[in-house]
């Protein structure tokens, strides 16, 4: 199935009453997990690479164009409508590059104002979605401690003007969701997040997906949520299978089929079906199960 542009896969899923995962990849095991998740449960998802978290060197040396290069063939063989996100560039510089190399959504981790907009404007002439974000979230750490020192909600008037300004396609939200944070669950401020959706029309983002409670979600949605953004926790099952496949490892096993085989045998196909498991259980959460069909009815009726 093509590409499907991220804009109009979170419209459908506000009019829905549902939303969309991004399930963030690193490698193509991960990519692949998340792609058999979504066939399986016959949902929408979009999928994509993050920068937050990766040495810059590497991406500088090509790595943005390897993920794309991943992303576009794993996308267009894809059953169910995708969208390919690279998400949370530290430059323009870097988005720019990931939508020469086939990432039909971009997002850079800048609130400023002008460097957005410039960014919509090559991104929307290219038929190429942005998303940004305003307000910052704390981090989380495995420990289940968060540090909020650099945090700040975001703020409903600022927020309105910064997507008329920018024209950006989504926007991230800040209203109690916090990055990375394992072992706790994060509190959550509907009553802000209500208020940003009263004044922005674009669809709203959770990031922090790891850490948003599940009796949250409905309410999240209902407030403008149209797409939550996880990627903690599928590392985390990815490492968690490993570590316990590879203790039964013996030292005069060969190592071909253990790595990157794609067979039974393979460690990281272990991971691989964590991933699948784990994302299967979000999808079901969003509420996405079941809407693959109808979205690509939908969408094939305006494109």
């Amino acid at each position: 199935m093509a590409l499907i542009p991220m804009p109009e896969m979170l419209a459908h899923a506000r009019e829905g009453g549902y939303a969309v995962g991004y399930f963030e990849a690193w490698d193509s095991y991960s990519l692949e997990a998340v792609v058999a998740a979504a066939e399986a449960e016959r949902s929408p998802v979009i999928i994509g690479f993050g920068c937050m978290l990766l040495e810059q060197a590497w991406l500088e040396r090509g790595g943005v164009e390897i993920f794309g290069a991943i992303g576009r063939q794993v996308a267009e063989s894809c059953r169910v409508p995708v969208s390919l996100l690279l998400n949370e560039a530290h430059t323009v510089a870097h988005a720019l590059r990931g939508i020469d190399a086939g990432f039909n959504a971009v997002m850079i981790c800048d609130s400023d104002t002008e460097r957005n907009a410039r960014l919509v404007a090559a991104a929307h002439a290219a038929g190429v979605a942005v998303e940004a974000e305003l307000g910052e979230l704390p981090d989380g750490g495995p420990d289940g401690n968060v540090d909020s020192s650099h945090a700040a909600l975001t703020d409903p008037d600022l927020a309105a003007a910064f997507v008329e300004a920018t024209g950006v396609d989504a926007l991230a939200v800040s209203f109690g969701n916090v990055h990375t944070l394992e072992g706790a669950r994060a509190t959550i401020d509907l009553d802000r997040l209500a208020a940003v959706h009263a004044r922005v029309a674009v669809p709203l983002v959770a990031h922090g997906g790891t850490a948003f409670p599940a009796d949250a979600v409905p309410g999240a949605i209902e407030r403008g949520v149209a797409k939550f953004n996880v990627g903690t926790v599928l590392k985390r099952s990815y490492l968690e299978a490993l570590r316990g496949a590879a203790g039964n490892v013996s030292e005069l096993t060969s190592p071909h089929a253990l790595i990157g085989s794609h067979s039974s045998d393979d460690l990281l196909e272990v991971g691989k079906a964590n991933v699948i498991e784990v994302v299967r259980t979000l999808i079901r959460r969003f509420g996405s199960s079941g809407r693959a069909i109808e979205l690509a009815d939908s969408v094939a009726g305006v494109l």
